[in-house]
């Protein structure tokens, strides 16, 4: 399991959703009671919808690190994974339109690194299901 390399891409996947609980995502300066601007910043905090996406991304990466028996689920998984990402960086998005200026954090690199670590996982399972169709091939 650990020797897998997507093993440690899906890890860092889920290190960097469960990092975006703490690091923010966006920061800038909104309207509050009509006339009041506030600054304030955008991490998975923010709101109910936010947290469970987030959640559910992080959780995601860590099982199907362990499905390492079944390659064409945690395939379907990873994919499942950048998915539920791309609605993520939406809700965040969605959350950005909110505010009357502001700036992105250098963490909202954090997001896409998450689509990249998935990315490569898949990779890894699809070149470990190759090689495991051409042993069996020549058996």
């Amino acid at each position: 399991m650990i020797q897998r390399v997507q093993t440690i891409w899906l890890f860092l996947a889920s290190v960097c959703a469960f990092l975006s609980f703490k690091f923010p995502y966006y920061s800038g300066t909104f309207l509050e009671n009509g006339s009041l601007n506030t600054f304030k910043k955008i991490n998975a905090t923010v709101n109910i919808p936010l947290i469970i996406v987030t959640t559910a991304v992080a959780v995601l990466a860590l099982i199907t690190i362990f499905l390492y028996k079944n390659r064409k689920l945690q395939l379907r998984l990873c994919i499942a994974g950048i998915l539920l990402e791309a609605g993520l960086i939406f809700l965040y998005y969605t959350e950005m339109k909110k505010f009357t200026a502001g700036t992105y954090s250098l963490t909202a690199l954090l997001q896409a690194c998450i689509v990249l670590f998935f990315f490569m996982a898949a990779r890894g399972i699809s070149n470990d299901d190759k090689i495991i169709k051409q042993s069996n091939r020549l058996r």
